[in-house]
């Protein structure tokens, strides 16, 4: 599997010449749903869920679908019969080749004071990958790549930490990092790196791996 770190929070996945790509949103780059077989969404967020560049994806390409939550499904179903698939948590599905399991009900809080919506997250292919949206939600599954928010208005650096120590994962990749400046990433790096407990690793947008 090879993983593709776009700017933000969104990611694409490849597999068997089929692409996968999770929460396509504004901080993305506009062609960052180009190509995809499916498309999935965790959370309305405009840093997540962008219409016009998941319209892009899906005008491309026929026969892409969508698989999201029902806040984000009603925005798009009408424009797309067929296409757009509502999950929750529990709900498994395979999507372009990818098996796919739910995990996760409700965003962070960003604040008391403002109401929390829908967020779920996504474990790819067994454990291989899981992107958890905007939640730090920790899936009954082993991880392997974890797609770590590194930096958001609802996190500080010691929930990033105690996270990563509760999934486990073998390795985690930042995501959700736009508002992050070059400045301050050598202290994350180095604080998540040494108390995390699994590999730390960054990508700049558009880098790669193989998973």
């Amino acid at each position: 599997m090879k993983l593709t770190k776009m700017s933000h929070a969104c990611v694409r996945l490849e597999k068997d010449g089929r692409t996968l790509v999770i929460d396509p949103g504004l901080f993305s780059e506009a062609d960052a749903a180009a190509g995809a077989d499916a498309i999935l969404v965790t959370h309305e967020h405009p840093d997540h869920f962008s219409e016009s560049h998941l319209r892009a994806g899906l005008e491309a390409n026929p026969g892409a679908e969508i698989w999201t939550l029902r806040s984000v499904a009603d925005q798009l179903s009408a424009a797309f019969p067929g296409r757009v698939h509502t999950v929750g948590h529990g709900d498994t599905f395979t999507a372009a080749g990818f098996d796919v399991q739910v995990h996760g009900e409700l965003h962070a809080v960003i604040h008391p004071d403002i109401p929390r919506i829908t967020n779920v997250g996504y474990l790819v292919d067994g454990g291989r990958v899981f992107h958890p949206g905007d939640a730090l939600t920790v899936p009954d599954h082993p991880v392997e790549t974890l797609m770590l928010p590194v930096q958001a208005p609802w996190s500080k650096i010691s929930e990033v930490i105690e996270y990563v120590r509760e999934v486990a994962p073998q390795r985690a990749y930042d995501i959700h990092d736009a508002l992050l400046t070059d400045l301050a990433r050598p202290a994350y790096d180095r604080q998540i790196g040494a108390l995390g407990g699994s590999e730390h690793l960054r990508l700049a947008p558009g880098e790669t791996a193989d998973l």
